[in-house]
């Protein structure tokens, strides 16, 4: 016979559920990213003498280790693997833990389902469990596809169950530190803040004690620091996963203390209740938007600034000495530069710069239909606000994103580049910064037009086309595959400036395209029906 779900359990499904796009994209990234990393290195330094030379060339170099951590062992494939994945992974799971747990806990407490949730047979101790188990079988979930991409490369079974528990251990530590940042600041926004913050200081002391000899020490105050000593593949140390376990379950114990005994909708910290209100950007829908996405845009500013001043820095570090002659090949096949001069070096770092500000785009679009989905939008149409002006100004404010995105990218690369002597002049690295645009305004006017005619679907489809022709890209590249289906992907017509030149004739079609699409999204937005979540 069948029994209706008990409440808890409802609610973690619920909890899971609501986040499975976004869980999904991130496993199935960094599912990809461990198997091509795998295989990539075996493929690439395929003998003792070649991974000597890497190592002598990559494993003391700062620049790289502001990034990826500090290496134990370069010259086995599980050694680079888990520093290679386990560096960039461990900070990606992180932030992905914190604004999970904040979204699961004071967002759905702001957006007023808590309340609900709590009229009906289920206590709020019970309600926290249950939303903390949501966000870790997410975790699994992310936990599991890492492992995947490690077996499917051919690592032991045993030994990339305990990488993926490496990457995933600082995660832990942060998701506990977003429920508590969700008990602490009666907002969603400004819990989110906090909990980034508090990713973005353990970044800090990671990075300190990994380039000074003198603050090694620090690495033992971070979650992220945590992760390294944990050493997969490099003498492991499993009984140092007591140290997140034993500090996430404290801080899941603190936050769900205070959760049972606050008032709904409030924090430790008081609100703005009884101060005079910020008027600031309010007068018009498109400000009112501004205004939410101003956080969001200096977090996205933030690390792709970082990203490209290691980006500049590194642009010299590749020679024709640590890089083997098949892996300049397989660049080669990927768009004829060369990755042993500093400008072919840049041309490949920007097309990921391409790519990240093409997942900007992706957000901005999902920003817009949260809004509809949570109903404000409903209101918003009721003031004299056309459904032409509202998407036409967000459509106009996420290019701005984007185009501040480019320009950060651009000057932060060149001052890392300039620091090394590279020899590429700012006004190379402006043009390859604008030659990030076309594409990702392309992504923009396709993730428009997803949510005029499938809103319900906007993220999904937005965020899995982009993934789906970065990743065409690269596989058909390298592959071989006929230029007929390569040419498929905008990301194959993109020039690798500073190395190339900046293809006008691609652009053109590309900003063509990307406008018929976006006056296309308007008129169809225009005539159908206001869908919720």
């Amino acid at each position: 016979m069948w029994t209706a779900p008990r409440p808890a359990s409802a609610l973690a499904a619920r909890t899971f559920s609501d986040a499975r796009v976004r869980t999904g994209a991130f496993a199935a990234l960094l599912a990809l990213l461990s198997y091509v990393n795998v295989v990539g290195y075996r493929h690439t330094y395929p003998t003792l003498a070649d991974r000597r030379a890497f190592a002598r060339s990559f494993g003391t170099n700062k620049a790289v280790e502001l990034f990826y951590g500090r290496p134990h062992d370069l010259l086995s494939v599980g050694g680079y693997t888990a520093w290679r994945v386990g560096g960039f992974a461990a900070i990606v799971v992180s932030l992905w833990g914190a604004h999970a747990a904040v979204r699961a806990l004071r967002g759905e407490e702001e957006a007023g389902r808590r309340e609900l949730e709590l009229a009906g047979a289920l206590g709020r101790g019970r309600a926290f469990a249950a939303a903390v188990a949501g966000v870790g079988a997410a975790g699994a979930v992310i936990f599991l596809a890492v492992l995947a991409g490690l077996v499917a490369g051919r690592l032991p079974g045993g030994a990339s169950a305990f990488l993926a528990l490496a990457i995933l251990s600082p995660a832990l530590v942060f998701a506990a530190g977003g429920a508590v940042a969700s008990q602490i600041v009666p907002s969603r926004r400004g819990a989110l803040q906090l909990a980034f913050g508090l990713v973005g200081i353990g970044l800090v002391l990671r990075v300190v004690a990994d380039t000074s000899s003198s603050l090694d020490a620090l690495r033992w105050a971070t979650p992220l620091g945590w992760a390294e000593e944990l050493r997969p593949f490099a003498g492991p140390r499993p009984a140092l996963l007591a140290l997140p376990a034993l500090t996430g379950g404290l801080l899941l114990a603190a936050a769900g203390t205070v959760a049972a005994r606050r008032d709904l909708g409030a924090g430790l910290v008081r609100g703005r209740d009884n101060a005079p209100p910020r008027l600031r950007l309010l007068r018009s829908p498109l400000g009112l938007a501004v205004r939410e996405s101003r956080s969001a845009l200096v977090a996205w500013t933030t690390g792709i600034g970082l990203f490209a001043l290691v980006v500049g820095l590194l642009s010299t570090s590749f020679t024709t000495e640590n890089l083997s002659p098949r892996l300049r090949d397989e660049l080669r096949k990927l768009g004829g530069a060369s990755l042993t001069s500093p400008a072919g070096a840049l041309g490949f770092y920007f097309l990921f710069f391409v790519l990240v500000i093409s997942l900007y785009a992706c957000a901005a679009v999902g920003a817009a239909r949260r809004e509809e989905a949570e109903g404000r939008l409903e209101t918003t149409l009721a003031l004299p606000v056309g459904r032409r002006r509202w998407l036409l100004g967000r459509l106009l404010l996420g290019a701005a994103g984007m185009v501040a995105l480019a320009l950060t990218a651009a000057l932060t690369a060149w001052i890392g580049a300039r620091a090394e002597s590279a020899g590429v002049s700012a006004a190379r690295l402006l043009e390859a910064g604008a030659n990030c645009l076309p594409p990702s305004l392309l992504f923009l006017a396709l993730a428009a037009l997803a949510f005029a005619c499938l809103p319900r679907a906007t993220t999904g489809l937005a965020y899995g086309v982009v993934t789906v022709a970065f990743v065409w890209q690269l596989v058909g590249g390298l592959a071989g595959a006929p230029h007929a289906l390569l040419d498929l992907t905008p990301f194959q017509h993109v020039g690798l400036v500073p190395a190339q030149h900046f293809r006008a004739g691609a652009a053109a079609v590309m900003l063509v395209i990307a406008v018929a699409a976006a006056v296309a999204a308007i008129a169809l937005f225009e005539r159908r029906d206001l869908t919720g979540a």
